[in-house]
């Protein structure tokens, strides 16, 4: 395993050589290996309310904000839950019982604080601001991010470009001066149409 996430680790260094200024993270499913926690909590939620979902949507819906996910398992199983309650249930299960044992993506992580001081890092997330802190606290990389954009801080999450283009004017970088690293469609679009280049690296 070591072997094959340090080739990673090196493709990465190599596809974010050039005129860069900033490097814009995901962190659920990017930095933080984190989706079958996540999928457990939309199950815990759902099946509290007595809906049994299939954990396949959140998959397929990676990178969308929780309550439009919820919107969604309203849509397929008929079910009524109020997305805001939903996404606050989720979100305290998430940070009481899965957040403290988050393990990093350590290709990703490693390339971040191999980064950090000589570019500008940002981590964009359709997560709470709460949830993000302390997953980058458990990763111990909390002090190398000089920015965070969480939920709470745009109108329109992934794949609208609104928060990585948040990110870039925050930062001072023009976006043709960022990369994004992302683990979904949803994130690479954004990224696309923030007219930025970006990175799959569960594809690296």
């Amino acid at each position: 395993m070591g072997h094959d996430n340090n080739g990673k680790y090196e493709k990465l260094m190599e596809l974010t050589k050039g005129d860069y200024k900033a490097f814009l993270y995901d962190c659920d499913g990017t930095l933080a290996d984190n989706m079958e926690d996540h999928k457990e909590t939309y199950e815990r939620v759902a099946s509290d309310g007595g809906v049994e979902i299939d954990p396949g949507i959140v998959d397929e819906l990676a990178g969308y904000p929780t309550t439009e996910v919820v919107a969604e398992i309203n849509k397929r199983y008929k079910s009524d839950f109020n997305p805001k309650e939903f996404d606050a249930s989720k979100s305290e299960l998430f940070y009481n019982e899965f957040i403290p044992q988050t393990k990093p993506i350590t290709h990703v992580v490693d390339h971040l604080k191999a980064s950090a001081g000589k570019y500008k890092i940002a981590v964009v997330s359709g997560s709470s601001r709460k949830t993000i802190k302390k997953t980058l606290e458990v990763l111990g990389i909390d002090s190398l991010v000089d920015l965070m954009v969480c939920s709470e801080d745009y109108e329109k999450g992934k794949p609208n470009p609104e928060p990585f283009l948040m990110a870039a004017e925050k930062l001072g970088v023009e976006p043709e001066a960022c990369i994004v690293f992302e683990d979904g469609d949803p994130g690479v679009q954004a990224a696309e149409a923030a007219g930025m280049k970006s990175i799959r690296i569960d594809k690296v």
